[in-house]
């Protein structure tokens, strides 16, 4: 009797993803190496000293991701780094924190910003592979850096526009009859330059118009928790917010269980109307 083919075994092991590590220092470097080299998804395939040998490296090995430091001696690598990407994703692996250097890292084509401290293990692992798919990963301080940025852009001014948000309502009362009115998505650049400065600053109410919601501070919020429920306010969805404040959907969910507790509420729409000041008695606060 013939035993049947078995379909699983040809299906093999994902091959590990293959790494340059480039720092200057060997410490941190030898360190790096020892880590990745004991897990069994990443292969460390070439070490560098500075940009010039990071690159080098690169084309010898043709890595999956690159690790670089931003400050070694000779070529550095934010000056390395527009070259490195047309080889292979480069995710920064750094002690260096300021605002600047992590934006211009990012425009220079990093495709995650890591500080040093700020991320464990198995953290660091998870970057890597998320990086070599194509999913960006940047620690609190790089994340940090890039809402900092948006919120740079002046807030707009004058009255408030007529026959704004109708066009999203328009969009609504078609109901698929006709073609439908396009709307900006709230995550588009221009959407959240505009808002994102409101949203930071409404805790302290809005300047010139009616107040923010009096008393908010009895609901208790953290500094996170008001952030994503002014963006639940706005009327973004998880995967939306979760994007916005560079954290996982998980992360996003966790916050919303914990808003809803301390607004005593069971939807987004009654913990909007609370937080709007738009509910019943929500000038009680979380009384």
């Amino acid at each position: 009797m013939t035993t049947p083919p078995n379909p699983f075994a040809s299906v093999l092991p994902p091959a590990p993803l293959r790494v340059v590590v480039a720092d200057d220092n060997p410490v941190v470097r030898a360190g790096l190496t020892a880590l990745l080299t004991g897990r069994e998804e990443i292969t460390v395939v070439a070490e560098a000293a500075d940009g010039r040998e990071a690159y080098e490296a690169a084309r010898t090995h043709r890595p999956d991701v690159v690790l670089l430091d931003v400050r070694m001696p000779g070529v550095d690598g934010i000056s390395a780094l527009p070259y490195l990407v047309r080889i292979a994703p480069v995710v920064m692996l750094t002690y260096s924190r300021e605002s600047e250097i992590v934006q211009e890292a990012l425009r220079r084509g990093a495709g995650g910003y890591l500080v040093h401290g700020e991320f464990t293990a198995d953290q660091l692992v998870s970057a890597i592979r998320d990086i070599g798919e194509g999913r960006p990963h940047f620690t609190p301080t790089a994340a940090g850096a890039l809402l900092s940025q948006l919120r740079q852009d002046p807030r707009p001014s004058g009255p408030l526009p007529e026959g704004l948000g109708t066009a999203r309502a328009t969009d609504s009362a078609t109901n698929g009859l006709g073609p439908p009115h396009i709307s900006p998505s709230p995550t588009s650049a221009e959407n959240l330059s505009q808002l994102q400065p409101d949203m930071a600053r409404s805790s302290s109410g809005w300047r010139g118009g009616r107040p923010a919601a009096p008393d908010r501070a009895g609901y208790r919020l953290s500094a996170r928790e008001a952030e994503i429920m002014d963006l639940i306010a706005s009327g973004m969805n998880n995967q939306q917010i979760a994007a916005t404040c560079f954290i996982s959907e998980k992360t996003v969910k966790n916050h919303i269980n914990r808003i809803f507790a301390k607004l005593h509420s069971t939807s987004r729409s009654e913990a909007a109307a609370k937080w709007l000041g738009t509910a019943p008695g929500s000038g009680r606060g979380a009384g």
